[in-house]
């Protein structure tokens, strides 16, 4: 079960850096809009994607282990077959919240997460969600 709005807002309160997985430089793609969106919010984003040297103007990293600094959300924008290791890979980084955007769903990954001590939120767009409760935030 997803966090309640309530729970929703206070994560977006208190993230202050986003790791997104699987991030784009191909505009118009949801895993280059969604983190430009996010950005364009004061959030700090950190590309994660090994095919790419830059996205939105932050140099990439090939893995979750080589992010630079901490982390509050792993933000997902890949198929759901990769989502267990990639929240092996959150909870390895100490995230706070492991992020399944819209049409992912893996009952391993958050219960891996969960076991890791992170919130799960899944099959949601963090963007979405954010532009529908900033009146809130």
């Amino acid at each position: 079960m997803n966090p309640t709005d309530d729970e929703l807002i206070e994560i977006y309160r208190t993230t202050r850096t986003i790791a997104v997985v699987g991030a784009s430089a191909t505009d118009g793609k949801a895993a280059n809009r969604i983190p430009a969106y996010l950005q364009s919010q004061g959030f700090r984003i950190i590309p994660v994607n090994p095919f790419e040297t830059e996205v939105l103007g932050e140099p990439t990293v090939g893995s979750l282990d080589e992010v630079p600094e901490p982390v509050d959300v792993v933000d997902v924008f890949r198929p759901a077959d990769e989502a267990p290791g990639i929240a092996s890979g959150a909870v390895r980084v100490g995230a706070k919240v492991l992020w399944l955007q819209e049409g992912i769903v893996s009952e391993e990954a958050a219960t891996i997460a969960r076991d890791g001590g992170l919130t799960v939120v899944t099959d949601l767009c963090m963007g979405v969600t954010h532009r529908r409760l900033r009146s809130r935030i």
